[in-house]
């Protein structure tokens, strides 16, 4: 009981907590050690002890002594660990852990800029934002990059030093260089709302929590940034799609999949407020990506069923969106909607050069979408083949059942014939 009490603390508070740390501490590391120290300790004495009045405040002082302790046998390396020392021990002595709720400020919108400091790499930036700001594993993280998991640790590590030894602030940077590093920090939002959607370590389908995490930051974003349309953009892409949750799986947990979604329980009001801020938007005429993104969502979103859903303007707005963002998912994603646009032959012939490349050969979603193309193709042999390959691919676990029954529909291979 106590360790799934604990775990839900971790998922609801654990990154707060984390930037608490990082921006009193200026460390990386000793702030994920002393937080990991921190719940194994009350996992080890609330038991006995019962939970405290305020858990996030009795964790938070047992984290800055753990992390008070550690900087205590590095001190002499340090060129003002002596200031750090005290700054700390004078923040646990003014740390109110007997009663009510701690009400630290939030500090991860700070924690985001941090990371997207342009002294790091790219994909470093991102992905130590994905970790810091909302505990995402080493692995979930990698499924993100569709990359190996010993890839994305080294990055960690690499861009936890960087930041140490650069003693890269922890703040948001002044209006002259916000610019620069708004690309990134974009993408670290969408990252966080795109592993609350499919969540990749969980029984569930969807992370709401996630979510709606990366939704507030877009709103903190668009308060700070309120004349950048890619901003907006983002704002309406995430809410178009947040639109859909109460839909997007059946009552026993389920996938359900967009055309079989019941488009009367879609929030219409959110649906309506996220077309207003694209407008809002494509007004200022800066097209970018998250627009184009969030154009196409809208499409779907605004479509009364599966059957009046304008494939043929998606498949435009996807080649256009290729002219600011070629990744290899987005390629993936407009050669689906070239097939729903009518040319089924055409898509296919792209996915399966995208699967040649090799860049997607092990995201499970490709082999899903061929395999369901294969079976609209009316070529079940083939979509049989696909789908168990997404299958040996494919971590979260609805997903994996929504493939199962996939498969299990398609019509059995006659007798005697070979077996894919």
């Amino acid at each position: 009981m106590f360790a799934r009490a604990l775990d839900e603390l971790h998922r609801r508070s654990g990154a707060r907590l984390l930037a608490q740390l990082i921006r009193r501490i200026g460390r990386f590391d000793v702030a994920e050690d002393a937080l990991q120290d921190a719940f194994a300790r009350a996992l080890a004495t609330w038991p006995a002890q019962g939970t405290p009045a305020n858990p996030e405040g009795w964790l938070m002082r047992v984290a800055l002594n753990r992390a008070i302790d550690q900087l205590r046998h590095e001190r002499l390396q340090l060129p003002d660990g002596e200031a750090v020392l005290a700054a700390l021990e004078c923040g646990v002595a003014e740390l109110d852990v007997a009663g009510g709720d701690a009400h630290w400020p939030d500090e991860r919108l700070k924690l985001i800029f941090t990371c997207c400091h342009p002294a790091l790499a790219p994909a470093a930036q991102v992905a130590l934002s994905l970790r810091t700001l909302c505990g995402l594993t080493t692995a979930e993280i990698a499924r993100a990059f569709v990359e190996p998991e010993a890839t994305t640790a080294q990055k960690l590590v690499r861009a936890q030093r960087k930041i140490a030894a650069a003693r890269i602030p922890y703040a948001v940077p002044g209006a002259e260089t916000l610019q620069e590093r708004l690309a990134t920090v974009l993408a670290v939002i969408y990252f966080v709302f795109n592993e609350g959607y499919a969540a990749s370590a969980s029984p569930a389908l969807m992370r709401v929590d996630l979510c709606e995490e990366a939704i507030r930051l877009g709103d903190l974003l668009a308060e700070l940034m309120p004349g950048e349309p890619e901003v907006l953009g983002l704002q309406a892409l995430m809410a178009f799609h947040h639109a859909r949750r109460a839909t997007r799986s059946s009552p026993e947990g389920e996938l359900v999949t967009l055309e079989a979604q019941d488009r009367a329980r879609w929030d219409a009001g959110a649906i309506a407020a996220a077309d207003a801020v694209l407008k809002r938007a494509i007004a200022m005429e800066r097209p970018g990506p998250y627009q184009y993104q969030a154009a196409i969502a809208a499409l779907h979103a605004k479509a009364a069923c599966a059957e009046d859903t304008d494939w043929a303007q998606i498949a435009v707005l996807y080649r256009a969106l290729q002219v600011h963002l070629d990744t290899p998912v987005i390629d993936l994603n407009a050669a689906v909607a070239l097939a729903m646009a009518g040319h089924l032959e055409a898509g296919l012939a792209r996915i399966d050069a995208l699967e040649r490349g090799g860049a997607l050969a092990r995201y499970h979603l490709l082999h899903a979408a061929r395999a369901d193309l294969l079976r609209r193709a009316g070529r079940p042999a083939e979509a049989r083949a696909a789908y168990g390959r997404a299958l040996t691919l494919v971590q979260n676990a609805a997903e994996r059942a929504y493939l199962e029954r996939r498969l299990a529909a398609l019509p059995e291979p006659h007798a005697g014939a070979a077996h894919p």
